[in-house]
């Protein structure tokens, strides 16, 4: 009897392993798990209600919802596609929100820059007027909402709505050359902004970034189409070392139309540019080639005269972030690392230091705002462990410190504009977006209004494993890990292991947060019996300023090393197979696993590369010599980690992949390392896709690039899937 029960259970549990459907790489980029979120969200001035982008794929359509934040109904829709409105992708209020701007026929620049045909809705009268026949960028209505500014090729303009008539501002705008209120590329893609203009609080004048490029190196990439003959496709793109635009600050008069130069004295970058309360004073952040001394200047808009707020200096770098707020009386609130970690900090007016308001061996990774009636300032952190998010409020003395929603996993808060609400988004990586309205006072949670249960009842019938979360201590530090092992995992087996990372300064891999394209192909390579681990070194992210800033000078050195001496680690443990290791990685993280299969060579059998740098001297300045200064200046720190200048290392099998369309991370690079592995006499694998930028993606291409580097892993590390027939048939017979 006991033979036949435990026949009888053998056969049930193969029964229901058999049922378990596995992840395909059909059903990743065919969208099967996309998760749902709160598009375009944004609270209302009256604070008690908000509004949502509500976008329809069949038929295609557009929405703009209110909401009400206590009730989570919907209170109207202001305005939706059909009739006179077409199918927008975004949206803007004016100040007092009687207007909206609104988004169609958008096409990408660059990253982050768009061309699009905009429109102007009153939301009273439902009259909607189209700005311009031309494709624009960035307009920004101004503050009466009688006007729009915005800029097209390179200079800026004025749209006034009663009249229906625009002003050319500038005239100086050509390409290859000036540019008016736009960022040039280096700015756009490492100070991450492209509007360079900006409303003061009453309309009365614009500030503006100018930009000459003229001097600046001039890069060209083939563009191959379908056309008879390829083009070549040119932008001024500055490499390390090389010359970047002079930048300089103006001043518009909106009334007279007059424009104005703000001595700044010559300042190398002006990364951010905004406005303070008072109408006649613009705050105006500056930093020195290096990145190591920021100064954040006061402009006067009477006279244009300049005074100092505060500097900030660092023996490596200074980072750039959005983290300043102006209160009533123009004493403000600021983050800093300088002591050792990131922290919110309050100034007077004049920039007298008042107090550190947070404090601690944990970083700041948010700042929300600040309710000034009450005395609460609105931050995220990870007080609650490095791989969580945490919301917390403080009061601006440092007292009265409350934690709001503090789960395991990633919680980040949308406010309400009185501070009354918020909106929190939670996941970990067992759980997808739930969005739940909390009072801002105490946490306290108020309603449900989305979760992802439909996704999480679908992902159910999957062969899912866990991500196992951990510390390994490699080179004297506890670094953050996680691993995905086998369903059906076998502690007597030995197992081939997949590393993952990318490294990058200040980067996090290892979170605890919900899935991404990449997790769900980890898990179809568990379901085939690979372990997948991910370590976060040195150089990476939230443990303090001298963590993330030790590989100062040497970018990738100690991160390769780290990732080297981590796979030997794993390979001790009886269930790795030590002969079956490989790595792999994108952008940053392709430079690691060609910098780790090479050094790496008698600890990693394969690497795979996806766009990866070989070089520091083929990337930009901004990045670039933020962490490593020039190549003049650091010679040796370019070219000690470059993988192309030992090409004699490869032992292993690589794969190498790149866009040729890429604006980012320029072909160049790999196809340098390909002809020095060439002429070393070094076997590899590689492929390029034609036109295809950073991201690599569009029509089959993500789905190809992912079914290539699947196939190269079955190949080199082992564990090819074989078609079998269904367990339970063959039990029956």
């Amino acid at each position: 009897m006991k033979k036949i029960a435990l026949f009888l259970a053998l056969i049930l549990s193969l029964s229901i392993t058999s049922q378990q459907k596995q992840i395909t790489l059909d059903e990743i980029w065919g969208g099967e798990f996309r998760a749902e979120y709160m598009d375009a969200l944004r609270s209302m001035n009256n604070g008690t209600q908000y509004t949502v982008l509500n976008l329809t794929r069949n038929p295609k359509g557009s929405s703009l919802d209110k909401y009400d934040y206590k009730t989570q109904s919907k209170v109207e829709t202001i305005v939706a596609s059909g009739g006179d409105v077409p199918v927008f992708s975004s949206y803007e209020f004016s100040g007092d929100e009687s207007q909206l701007i609104l988004a169609t026929e958008v096409e990408p620049i660059f990253r982050r820059s768009r061309l699009g045909i905009y429109y102007v809705y009153d939301v009273k009268s439902k009259k909607i007027v189209q700005i311009s026949d031309k494709k624009i960028q960035e307009p920004e209505l101004s503050p009466d909402g009688s006007q729009v500014a915005y800029a097209f090729e390179n200079n800026l303009y004025l749209f006034d709505l009663a009249s229906e008539e625009s002003v050319q501002l500038t005239s100086d705008g050509e390409k290859g050359s000036i540019i008016n209120g736009i960022t040039d590329w280096v700015y756009e893609e490492e100070f991450a902004f492209v509007q360079a203009f900006e409303w003061n609080s009453d309309g009365s004048k614009i500030a503006f970034l100018r930009f000459d490029e003229t001097n600046v190196p001039q890069f060209s990439m083939d563009v191959y189409g379908k056309d008879l003959y390829p083009y070549q496709y040119e932008f001024k793109y500055p490499k390390a070392g090389e010359e970047n635009a002079k930048v300089s600050l103006h001043m518009i008069d909106v009334a007279s139309k007059e424009i104005s130069k703000v001595d700044l004295r010559a300042p190398y970058y002006i990364p951010r540019i905004n406005w303070m309360n008072n109408p006649n004073y613009l705050s105006v952040q500056t930093i020195n080639r290096h990145q190591n001394h920021l100064i954040l200047h006061q402009v006067n808009a009477k006279d244009n005269s300049v005074v100092t707020l505060l500097e900030e200096k660092d023996d490596a770098y200074v980072d750039i972030h959005d983290n300043l707020t102006f209160l009533a009386d123009d004493s403000f609130i600021w983050t800093s690392e300088r002591d050792g970690f990131n922290h919110i900090y309050l100034y007077d007016e004049d920039g007298k230091l008042m107090n550190q308001i947070t404090e601690g061996p944990w970083e700041v990774t948010n700042y929300y705002g600040y309710d000034q009636k009450n005395d609460r300032i609105y931050y995220q952190s990870v007080e609650n462990g490095s791989i969580n998010r945490g919301v917390y409020s403080i009061s601006s003395s440092g007292n009265n410190k409350k934690e709001l929603v503090a789960k395991e996993g990633t919680n980040s808060a949308s406010f309400s504009t009185d501070f009354t609400y918020f909106i929190n988004t939670y996941s970990s990586s067992t759980t997808p977006n739930k969005f739940t309205l909390h009072n801002a006072a105490n946490g306290k949670k108020v309603a449900d209004i989305k979760n992802n249960e439909a996704l999480l009842e679908k992902l159910n019938g999957y062969e899912l494993s866990e991500k196992e979360f951990s510390t390994i201590n490699i080179n004297g530090n506890d670094l953050n890990m996680y691993m995905i092992k086998p369903k059906d995992f076998d502690p007597n087996k030995e197992y081939p292991l997949l590393m993952y990372q990318y490294s990058g300064p200040g980067s996090q891999s290892v979170a605890n947060r919900w899935m991404g394209a990449n997790d769900y192909w980890h898990q179809m390579l568990a379901q085939e019996g690979y372990i997948v681990a991910c370590v976060d070194g040195r150089g990476t992210g939230l443990k303090g300023r001298d963590f993330k800033k030790v590989t100062y000078l040497n970018l990738v050195k100690y991160e390769t090393e780290d990732q080297i001496a981590a796979a030997k680690k794993l390979s001790e443990l009886p269930y790795i197979d030590e002969n079956r290791t490989g790595i792999w990685g994108w952008s940053f993280g392709g430079h690691m696993s060609t910098n780790s299969l090479l050094k790496g060579n008698d600890t990693f059998e394969m690497a795979i590369a996806v766009a990866p740098v070989t070089s520091w001297r083929f990337y930009d300045t901004i990045y670039t010599e933020r962490f490593m200064r020039t190549p003049q200046e650091n010679p040796e720190g370019y070219d000690n980690e470059s993988p192309f200048n030992y090409p004699e290392l490869l032992k292993g099998d690589y794969l190498l992949v790149h866009g040729s369309g890429d604006d980012n991370v320029h072909v160049q690079n790999s196809m340098r390392m390909i002809e020095a592995l060439i002429q070393a006499d070094k076997q590899f694998d590689w492929a390029v896709y034609p036109d295809r930028n950073h991201g690599i993606y569009g029509g089959n291409t993500r789905k190809h690039l992912y079914r290539k580097m699947t196939n190269f892993v079955y190949d080199k590390l082992g564990n090819r899937p074989k078609k079998e027939e269904p367990v339970v048939d063959k039990i029956k017979g």
